[in-house]
Order: structure tokens, then sequence, then C-alpha cells
């Protein structure tokens, strides 16, 4: 153990202001060396996704004291950017988000900002509307998405209602950094800041709000045909699913009663991401085939992400997130049209790792596509950057490859409310039409391609994991290892933000990231990027056939194998 891990520890365990019960803990782990470096060596990293960590006692855990240090460093930046500056708080279902929201709202009240709390776990999108309708500088939300329960994050949103942008974080980050954990932390008492009026409770008035922005993007009145089944996975969305899709006339809903309740110990689904056949068991068993409804809609903990299964002449079929992208693209395109309401330059924009065929399907609809990093931030930031040009009307949709969706120009995160207004409409109007989502997919497979996407996770915990996804993506950045692949394109290195192609250098006008696709001859692409949130490596393929698919994946299985057992 190096002498900073150390002196972090024993740091901590003299402090007198920590709980007995992680007094106990830091005791409990003083033989442990491997435990106090897990726990001390590094700090939880803060980007433009915030915090996120599994819960516990050390810098690199999540906990109240870590919370505060973090809040305390955004007061800073946003009392020295802003004069009178305000802040929305929300909170998922997950162990302890309560009590970090309200340790965030303690902070930022003494610092004599004013805190807008929500009293219920809310969905992130609600909070995204919720700081621009509140006109507020910044937003968190306390949540660590699909994450198992041992997680917990801290996300923060600026003025605009997008996540904070690199830019902006960097700049809370330097504060945060100048900050002593325990002697530079402003902590008031909540019960007085909000009797000063510090901190207020967010009405009910918003909700409806919210609810009229959601309505708005309703694209179809035809007769409601459709029996949906819905699970909350024990997570925030029930009240605010269900209200919207009563309210646009969907009044036979079967809910999935085991999951409708919040719960951070999320007992039926250990690991709450609506894209794994798990976490969806329950609700096709329960519903979806023993009462023959035609979807089931299955949303994440913070509810911004949903996911779909279709019955398809009862059988259960999981579309994968950018199958519903493509759909739901496809269908709001149509019925725009159909409406008279397209916009003169309709523009789709999507991230890097989500289908090209989307792409294809754009270009041949006249639709321009606009592509950033991976992670509805940027989404937001292209939001924002065609409202300042006052060309906001033309964004008609954006979509992420994890189930993430958005029409509502109101909002600047992904928004599963949003899109299960959207997802239920659209199954009821093939229905009407005497089709599936399956079979409209099926028609598009055939007109454009029969294209296939896969992700493949590599879980890497630990400093081990590091190790082995830095020399993931530097094999991959190799010449000898995308010969593997096939004949080549390109090879996008967005690190450096170069495409290379075989005469010519393109330059890519994104961020920097660490992330590197390969665009083959054939037209499939192959996209590497290690997890933002998660200690995972992920490979993102695009492939022409299952074959195809099989192939690559065999590919990256082997190079894997290799390094892991390095």
């Amino acid at each position: 153990m190096d002498n900073q891990t150390k002196s972090k520890y024993e740091t901590w365990l003299k402090e007198k202001s920590l709980s007995l019960s992680d007094h106990k803990r830091l005791e409990e782990i003083s033989n442990d060396e491997e435990e106090i470096i897990s726990c001390f060596k590094d700090d939880l990293a803060f980007g433009t996704g915030g915090l996120r960590g599994v819960m516990g006692v050390g810098t690199n855990r999540m906990n109240v004291y870590m919370v505060r240090k973090t809040t305390q460093g955004l007061a800073n930046y946003i009392n020295e950017k802003y004069s009178h500056p305000k802040c929305v708080i929300a909170y998922d279902s997950r162990n302890n988000s309560h009590t970090f929201a309200v340790e965030a709202a303690k902070v930022l009240g003494k610092n004599k900002i004013h805190v807008y709390l929500f009293n219920e776990v809310t969905p992130t999108p609600l909070l995204s509307f919720a700081v621009r309708y509140l006109k507020c500088q910044a937003g968190i939300v306390i949540t660590a998405s699909h994450n198992p329960k041992q997680y917990n994050g801290y996300k923060v949103y600026g003025e605009d209602g997008a996540q904070m942008n690199i830019e902006s974080a960097n700049a809370v980050l330097s504060h945060i950094d100048a900050l002593r954990i325990f002697k530079d932390v402003k902590v008031g008492d909540f019960d007085m800041l909000v009797y000063d009026g510090y901190i207020e409770f967010v009405n009910d008035e918003f909700y409806r709000v919210y609810q009229k922005s959601t309505l708005a993007q309703s694209l179809s009145k035809e007769k409601r045909n459709i029996r949906i089944a819905y699970t909350a996975l024990h997570g925030t969305g029930y009240k605010s699913v269900t209200t919207t899709l009563n309210a646009d006339g969907f009044n036979n809903l079967d809910i999935v009663a085991e999951q409708r309740n919040p719960d951070g110990n999320f007992p039926t689904a250990p690991y709450p991401n609506p894209e794994m056949k798990e976490a969806l068991s329950l609700g096709i068993e329960k519903y979806l085939l023993l009462h023959t409804d035609d979807i089931l809609l299955a949303t994440d903990p913070d509810a911004d992400r949903v996911g779909v299964v279709v019955n398809q002449k009862n059988k259960a079929v999981i579309l994968t997130g950018n199958e519903v992208g493509i759909l739901l693209f496809d269908w709001i395109y149509q019925m725009r049209r159909e409406n008279n309401t397209l916009p003169a330059n309709p523009l789709l924009i999507k991230t890097i790792v989500s289908s090209d065929m989307a792409t294809i399907i754009a270009n041949d609809y006249g639709v321009k596509v606009k592509e950033v990093l991976t992670g509805f931030k940027f989404i937001g930031e292209q939001m924002l950057l065609l409202e300042q040009k006052g060309e906001l009307d033309n964004y008609l949709f954006g979509f992420e490859e994890s189930c993430g969706y958005l029409t509502n120009k109101d909002v600047r995160d992904k928004d599963s409310i949003n899109a299960c207004l959207l997802i239920a409409e659209m199954t009821n109007y093939y229905k009407n039409h005497r089709k599936t989502l399956v079979d409209r997919m099926n028609e598009l497979y055939k007109k454009y391609g029969n294209y296939t996407t896969l992700t493949l996770n590599y879980e890497l915990e630990g400093e081990k994991g590091k190790t082995v996804i830095a020399e993931a993506m530097k094999r991959f950045r190799e010449k000898d290892t995308t010969a593997l692949f096939g004949e080549l394109n390109a090879i996008g290195d967005y690190l450096h933000s170069i495409i290379y192609h075989i005469d010519f250098e393109e330059h890519v006008d994104l961020p920097a990231s660490d992330v590197v696709k390969y665009f083959l001859s054939n037209g499939d692409t192959i996209t590497f990027r290690p997890s933002g949130t998660e200690p995972k490596l992920k490979a993102y393929i695009f492939a022409k056939g299952d074959k195809a698919v099989k192939k690559y994946t065999n590919l990256v299985n082997s190079i894997m194998e290799e390094l892991q057992n390095k």
C-alpha cells in the first residue's frame, strides 16, 4: 500500500464527524490491505456523468462525505458563475438515495443556493424538465440508473436541462479537488434551511405541467385497441408512466405488481436493466404471455430508459434498443409527414455506437443525421446548439442504443415516459393495420438489409480490470488487430478525433473520447469503448447477417480472453 492511500485511510479513521457505523467499518478492514486500497487509493471520478460507484466508506465509494464534498464543489462553481442561483434535486428508489439528496440540499442551502427538492422518488427526465421549468442554474439527481443494488450515483445537470458538458464538469472538478473533505464543506440544518426558505419542495402543479408537455408529443388519436403490460422494475416510473398512458387513452394496463413499488434491494430484478431478459422475465411470464398483452414496457430504476417486448403470436420477442430506436424514428417520420407537421429540415441525432441502419433509412427519407459520442448528454448538447441558432424545430428524434429515446424538446435527457407514450401509440397504430412491431421491423429489414446489432460486455473489476481495458483499447488500435476483422475502409480513433481513411485523414468534430470504430468495406462496423459508468469494456457490432456477427464476436472474444489470461 502506498503512503498516500495509507494516509487517506488514517485520516478517515481519526475523523470524529464520521458515524459510529462508518468508524466500525474502517476498523474492520484495518488488516485488509486489498480492501483499504480498493476504498481509498482512488477518489470517485467526477465527470460529465457526475459520480457513480459502490456504496460504502472511503474516497472511492458513494457515501454522505463524498456527496457533501462534491456538492460543495458544485456550490462554489455555481456561486462563482451566477447571482442568486437555484438548483433542483431529485432522487430514485435506491438505498440511500433520499439521504444523499437531503445531504446535497443541506450543503447547497448553507451556501445560500435556493434548492427545490422533490419529496418523493422521481424519474430522471422530470429532473431535466424541472431545471428548465423552474429556471434553475443546475440540477442534481441521485441515481445509479440500471446498476445493481450496491451502487449509487450523483448526476449533475446544467441550466439547459442536459447533463453537464465537459467544460463545465471540468470546472466543477477543479473546485472539488481544491477542497479538504472534512474541513472545507459547509453543511446546514435541514429544518432551519426549510424555515429560512433556502429549501422548498416541488409542488404538485409541476407534475401536471410535465404531463401536459409529454402528452403534447402524441402523434396518433386512433382508437386504443391494445393491452399493455408494464413493470417499473422497483424504480420510479410507475406513477408517471401509468398516469400518462391513462391520460392518452390506454386504460388496459397490466401492472407487474411484484415490481411496482420502489425498492432499492431490487428483490425480483437484481440487475434492473431493461435490456436484459432476466429483468423482463417476470413481466413476460405473468402478463405478456399469460394475459396475451400486446407489449411489455419496462423502465429502469430512474425511468429514463425503456425496454420493449412484443407478443408475436404468443411468443415473447425482445426488441433491442436499436430496433426500438429505428421503429420510433420510422413511425415518427411517417406520422409527422401524414400530419403535415414535418419540419423543413428534419434532423435525427444518434450516438456513434447506435445502429447505422437508422442512418441508411434517414438518407432514404431525406432526413439529416448528426452523430455524437456515447451518452445522451451529447444529444442534449446538440439540442441546445439548435436552440441557440433558432433551429430547434428541426429536431425530430434522438436515440441511443441503450434504450434511450426523446422527442420532447422541453426535456434534454432520455425520457422513458415520453418513449412509453410513443411506443404505445405506435403499437396501437400497427395493430389497427394488422401488424405488430416485429412485423414492421421485418419489413424494414427486407427493404434496407437484414442488419444485426449486438453489444458485447466484458466485466473487468479492480486494478487488473483497468489494466486489461487499457491494453484492449491499445490492441484494438493496432493494424495487426484491425486486419483480423476483414478489409477496412477506415478506422475511427475518436481519442485523437481522426478517421483514418485509405487515402486521407478526416477530422472529427467531437470531443476526444476513448473510442475506436472499424468501418469495414462491406458496410459492417465494429466499435470499442470502455464504459463510462461501470467497470466494463463494450464492443458494438453492426453487420449484415448472423454469420458475420458470429465471426466478429468470436474474434473479439479470443482477443479479450488472451488479454485476461496474461
